[in-house]
């Protein structure tokens, strides 16, 4: 059973790493947004390819207020309660397996 609790324990890592990674890239996105950024610039691209998926859905639902885009802030605190959720739970079913 100490081989399936190490694989939850590397589950959980990774699932903390991507989301980490994930919101630090949406971060950026918000900053990159606050200027005019050229759209040809690869990094802009990317980030604007990584993100769109998760954005787009949560616009479409959620009014602009007074001209701001409020999706990265529910996308982030999404990210934030997985975070603090999902990978102590993942943590814990190790401990317990192992």
């Amino acid at each position: 059973m100490f081989v399936l609790a190490y694989l939850l324990v590397a589950l959980a890592n990774l699932v903390s790493l991507v989301l980490n990674a994930y919101m630090i890239i949406i971060i950026a996105r918000a900053i990159i947004s606050w200027v005019s950024p050229d759209p040809f610039n690869p990094i802009v691209r990317f980030l604007y390819r990584v993100t769109e998926p998760v954005l787009r859905p949560i616009r479409r639902r959620l009014p602009m207020q007074l001209g701001l885009d409020l999706s990265p802030m529910v996308v982030l605190l999404c990210i934030y309660f997985l975070a603090e959720f999902l990978v102590p739970v993942l943590r814990q079913l190790a401990r317990e397996l192992g």
